[in-house]
């Protein structure tokens, strides 16, 4: 697969995961066996405390440490994740720019700026990440207009994803916004655009895929790669805490719940005995010392939530909760990123000779 020039040996991107769940030991190695590695930028100024610093600037001296990090670590594909919704999430771009990262995803909200940061000589690739076909088609047009730039790839995130979710509520569980309906949708929007500027803007899907069988399937409906979060939290090489990782192995499928997020979404994380204390409002609302994401309602919040994850990657699970995706029960071990590729391809190898066998109720 290519995004805007560059050569992705597998198609596999691996998700940002913050608070300190994708930095530049996952990314590394996912970017090793030949996938996008991401790091998360989220959170970074609680991992990469410094007395010196305020928060924002704690992030941001974080964030240029885990790029160099990751670059030291391979000379694979390295992007960086920066959710809309942050504070400071001009100076993150910025920073990512600086350190010339490959790729700069950006979701939880719509990056209609993005192209704007760019550099004369720059290589960083640019690729929202989108809910709806509608979505992609307004970045599309917004970015053609104000800055002759297409988006270098797009990643379409599904409702099974981790984390916040870019739909109501009600829309989570409705089969109208499966990944299998967004993905051609998003195509469909996106071809328009590749026809009539001649440039390849690939789709990639996210959300819910856990298997090789599953790449193959929403490759059928018209992605180019997919991006997989939960799947690489289980491995020894993820950033977490083993704890944080252990949540996951004993996870149960009724843990899987959708919460209601201080930042305004809704989520899908691991029921806990935190976010039980929540639901049964035991928890008080707090003092915002942090300023990190620009839609937290601090007044009506009865928790904050970079803390409860930064929490949860440091392995205190009573005082935090794990985001996860909504096959995160499936994991029944920890592994390693290098198993993990191993299994996703040998899986889409057989998916294929299956589709292609004389038998196959597709053909």
């Amino acid at each position: 697969m290519n995004i805007g020039g560059l050569n992705i040996p597998v198609p596999i991107v691996q998700g940002g995961m913050g608070v300190g769940i994708s930095m530049s030991g996952l990314a590394a190695a996912v970017a090793n066996q030949g996938g996008v590695g991401v790091i998360s930028a989220a959170g970074l100024g609680m991992v990469h405390r410094n007395p010196a610093l305020d928060y924002l600037q704690a992030n941001i001296e974080g964030l240029r440490t885990e790029i160099r990090k990751a670059k030291e670590k391979t000379e694979g594909i390295i992007g960086v994740n920066v959710m809309v919704a942050m504070t400071n999430f001009a100076d993150l771009v910025r920073t990512s720019i600086s350190e010339k990262v490959d790729i700069i995803f950006s979701g939880a909200g719509l990056p209609l700026q993005l192209p704007d940061f760019l550099k004369e000589g720059g290589t960083t690739k640019l690729v929202p990440i989108v809910s709806s076909g509608r979505a992609a088609k307004l970045i599309c047009d917004k970015w053609k207009t104000l800055y002759d730039y297409l988006p270098d790839a797009f990643v379409v995130e599904g409702p099974k994803a981790g984390g916040h979710l870019g739909f109501k509520r009600d829309n989570i569980d409705d089969p109208g916004y499966s990944l299998d309906k967004l993905v051609p949708e998003v195509v469909r929007e996106v071809r328009l655009f590749e026809e009539k500027y001649g440039k390849e803007i690939p789709v990639i899907a996210a959300g819910g895929i856990y298997t090789g069988e599953d790449i193959f399937n929403i490759m059928q409906k018209g992605a180019k790669a997919v991006q997989i979060g939960t799947r690489f939290v289980t491995t020894e090489e993820c950033d977490a805490s083993e704890k944080f990782k252990m949540s996951y192995v004993n996870a149960r499928e009724t843990d899987m719940e959708i919460i209601q997020s201080p930042v305004g979404m809704p989520g899908r994380a691991i029921m806990n005995e935190f976010l039980n204390k929540m639901k049964q409002g035991l928890k008080k609302p707090i003092k915002c010392p942090f300023h990190c994401i620009k839609t937290c309602d601090v007044s009506s919040s009865p928790y904050c939530i970079i803390a409860a994850l930064y929490n949860a990657y440091r392995g205190n699970m009573k005082s935090g909760y794990a985001f996860a995706g909504s096959n995160a029960y499936l994991a029944d071990k920890i592994t390693t990123v290098k198993e993990v590729f191993n299994d996703l391809v040998e899986g889409f190898q057989d998916a294929i000779n299956k589709y292609q066998s004389p038998t196959s109720p597709e053909k």
